[in-house]
């Protein structure tokens, strides 16, 4: 399952800086750097509550929450929504 803005996981939930380098092990990862801005359109719950998904630049994938320190949020909404094979595929 997966917490969103809207149905259909479009809206930004939130934008934050990344506290460190990551290189993501596969193709559904997003790579980026510290102090780059990383903007997050939703998170994994359940047996992946550490990830979530979003985007840098034109990259878009998965990295390690823990590797953000949130500085803007643009919504408080959060939709529990199922995920589906698309969600798992390489971008």
């Amino acid at each position: 399952r997966k917490r969103c803005a809207d149905l259909e996981c479009s809206m930004l939930m939130c934008r934050g800086k990344a506290m460190r380098d990551f290189k993501g092990p596969d193709c559904r990862f997003v790579n980026f750097k510290k102090g780059e801005a990383v903007y997050v359109y939703y998170k994994l719950i359940g047996e992946s509550t550490e990830l979530w998904a979003g985007s840098v630049g034109s990259d878009f994938g998965y990295f390690p929450k823990d590797l953000l320190e949130i500085n803007h949020n643009y919504s408080n909404e959060e939709l529990e929504l199922p995920t589906d094979e698309t969600d798992f595929v390489c971008f």
